[in-house]
C-alpha cells in the first residue's frame, strides 16, 4: 500500500512540475492599429496528456471579430472575475476562440484602454509606462525561469509591429 502511495505521489508531483513548466512565460496578444488586427501567442494546453508535447498556435484576428465578456465564478469563499476576448465568426456570434485577458495581467480597465488605442489612436491615451519584457522573470520564479520564452514566428512577428504597405 505503501509503495502505490509512493507512486502516486511521485506521479502527481512530476506532472505538477510539467503543468507548471510547459506554460510560456507569458501568452501576450498584440494589437495592430494600422492592420485593425489582434495577434495572439495562443497556448494549447492539454490536461489529459500532462507529459505529451503541447503546442503554441500563434493566431491572428481582424479587430471586427474581437468581442469582450466579462464573467466571474465562485467557489466557497473564493471568488474569481475577469474578462475575456471572444473571437467570432464573421457576421455571426458564434464564438471560435477566446483569450483570457485577467491571465494575462489585464482587467477590464485594460480593455478599455485597448478599445481607446484601436478606436482612437495613442494619442487619446495616457502616457505609456515602461514597456514590460514579456521574457524577464525574478529570480525566486523557478517555475517560469524553467518555462518557454515566447517566440513569435518571424512573419507574423514582423507583421504584427508594423502597417501595412499603401501601393501608390
Amino acid at each position: 500500500m505503501s509503495i502505490g502511495l509512493l507512486l502516486a505521489g511521485i506521479l502527481l508531483t512530476t506532472s505538477c512540475l510539467r503543468i507548471d513548466t510547459a506554460f510560456p512565460r507569458d501568452e501576450p496578444i498584440r494589437f495592430n492599429r494600422a492592420r485593425q488586427k489582434i495577434y495572439a501567442y495562443n497556448f494549447r494546453c492539454q490536461w489529459w496528456k500532462p507529459f505529451g508535447k503541447w503546442q503554441v498556435v500563434p493566431v491572428s484576428y481582424d479587430w471586427s471579430q474581437v468581442r469582450a465578456e466579462r464573467w466571474w465564478q465562485h467557489g466557497g469563499s473564493i471568488f474569481q472575475w475577469g474578462v475575456m476576448l471572444s473571437i467570432v465568426e464573421p457576421g455571426t456570434h458564434n464564438v471560435i476562440d477566446r483569450f483570457n485577458l485577467t491571465f494575462m495581467g489585464a482587467d477590464a480597465h485594460a480593455w478599455a484602454y485597448v478599445c481607446t488605442y484601436m478606436q482612437k489612436g495613442p494619442s487619446a491615451l495616457p502616457p505609456p509606462g515602461p514597456p514590460k519584457d514579456h521574457n524577464d522573470v525574478l529570480w525566486c520564479e523557478f517555475a517560469l525561469r524553467l518555462a518557454p520564452k515566447v517566440e513569435w514566428p518571424a512573419d507574423m512577428d514582423q507583421e504584427s509591429r508594423t502597417a501595412p504597405v499603401l501601393n501608390q
